[in-house]
């Protein structure tokens, strides 16, 4: 039998994805039908592993807590793949399929990025004979960074060690045997026919838990008896405020706090406040500094009233940095599906995944499609251009896949060859470790 040619092969994984179709938006309306938060994704789990059943693909589970690991066998095994889909939801209660009881949403489309996941899976399946390396595929958990208390006490009970998902997916050794790795996520669309917006750089961020302890007194009739946590908060979130013009435009300085717990009674001087947020920024020198600045302002906050401000940082996520070389593979291959003029390369971004700390161990592509209306992560998220969400981008992903894997994974060795790493596996976890010390 002759050897089929690359563009064969890609037109052989198109047609399959396109023939998947039903079963693949079944899924992703079934998890978006049940939505669950970080670390709490047992329904979708299960989902995920019926489906990996249903098509004979062999996997383990239970990574991270949730998360589940298929594999695709090549001819040869010279290099992995990973293909990411993220389980989680995000915080969402005025969504119009929020849970009702938790208030949880999919309107950050991982469960899009399910179905993107299982549809290169089934493009690739018939073919695999044909590349000379492997395939993951991987269904992680928690990357939204919520609930961030309630992390923090599965972290304090030694059921994970990091926040987020990836990060305790690194440290559990999980990406071990993964040598480059793709996922992608949904924006707002620019046009009725959607985009392909290559990924860039983006902000990485700490995690904080930020405590005023004060002393409780009868608001009205003694507060001069108190010491008032919530007006310390105050003072120490404006105080970040009056310090703000002091930070590099350069730096894309972020810090958003909102109050979690603000006192009990309006009766009772609040004795107890907490504030949560992150400090963001756009590369590791300037987060550790900015971090260094905005405590010291929270701090004073504590210091003007006579507070205790007791500060617990934790490790976010790096910032993100998409390889060059598989992006250009993306875009030729994105070119011929979504027409040239509709893809685009990306700015940076502000906001932060946890793919950025993937993505400082092996080369990492994170495209942003624009298949969506509405801003994401709010109660107007919906899809409008399901042929991008669903079927171009998968289409565009794995013929990347292809073109790393086949003539003897000629294009995975020719990215690894060029790929520079920031950090290793050892020197990444020993960095997270400094930050949670406050070092």
């Amino acid at each position: 039998m002759s050897r089929m040619t690359k563009e064969e092969l890609k037109q052989r994984v198109c047609d399959a994805i396109i023939e998947a179709q039903p079963r693949l938006r079944e899924i992703a309306e079934s998890i978006m039908d049940e939505p669950e938060l970080g670390y709490k994704e047992v329904k979708t789990s299960k989902k995920v592993r019926d489906m990996f059943d249903e098509l004979g693909i062999p996997y383990t589970s239970d990574h991270a807590l949730t998360g589940v690991k298929g594999r695709l066998k090549g001819s040869d095994s010279k290099y992995t793949v990973a293909m990411i889909g993220e389980l989680d939801a995000i915080l969402c209660p005025r969504h119009p399929r929020a849970d009702d009881l938790t208030g949880a949403a999919h309107c950050c489309g991982h469960n899009i990025q399910i179905a993107n996941m299982f549809a290169v899976a089934i493009g690739l399946q018939s073919i695999m004979h044909e590349l000379a390396g492997d395939v993951v595929l991987f269904a992680v958990p928690a990357e939204e960074m919520v609930e961030v208390d309630y992390r923090n006490k599965l972290r304090e009970q030694g059921k994970i060690k990091y926040l987020g998902g990836k990060q305790q997916l690194i440290y559990e050794g999980a990406f071990d045997d993964v040598d480059m790795a793709m996922q992608m996520h949904v924006e707002t669309a620019r046009s009725s026919v959607g985009e392909m917006g290559l990924g860039s750089t983006s902000n990485g961020f700490v995690a904080k838990l930020i405590e005023y302890h004060g002393k409780v007194a009868h608001a009205a009739a003694a507060p001069h008896e108190g010491i008032n946590a919530l007006n310390a908060a105050l003072l120490g979130v404006m105080g970040v405020n009056s310090i703000r013009e002091t930070f590099k435009e350069s730096d894309c300085f972020r810090f958003h706090p909102i109050i979690n717990q603000g006192g009990t009674l309006v009766n009772c001087v609040p004795d107890y406040v907490q504030v949560e947020s992150f400090v963001r920024a756009a590369n590791i020198d300037a987060i550790v500094d900015c971090n260094n600045r905005v405590n010291r302002a929270l701090k004073a906050g504590g210091d003007a009233v006579g507070a205790t401000c007791v500060i617990k940082d934790l490790p976010g996520y790096l910032p993100m940095r998409n390889d060059e070389h598989m992006n250009e593979l993306l875009r030729n291959n994105s070119n011929q599906i979504f027409g040239e003029e509709n893809v685009y390369q990306g700015e940076h971004m502000t906001a932060s995944t946890d793919m950025g700390d993937v993505s400082h161990l092996m080369p990492v592509i994170h495209p942003w499609v624009g298949c969506i209306n509405g801003v994401l992560h709010s109660a107007e998220y919906e899809i409008t251009v399901p042929e991008v969400a669903y079927i171009k981008t998968a289409q565009a992903l794995a013929m990347t896949i292809v073109d790393l894997l086949y003539d003897d994974a000629a294009g995975a060795k020719d990215v690894l060859d060029k790929f520079i790493p920031v950090l290793n596996k050892q020197s990444y976890i020993k960095f997270l470790d400094r930050i949670a010390k406050s070092e």
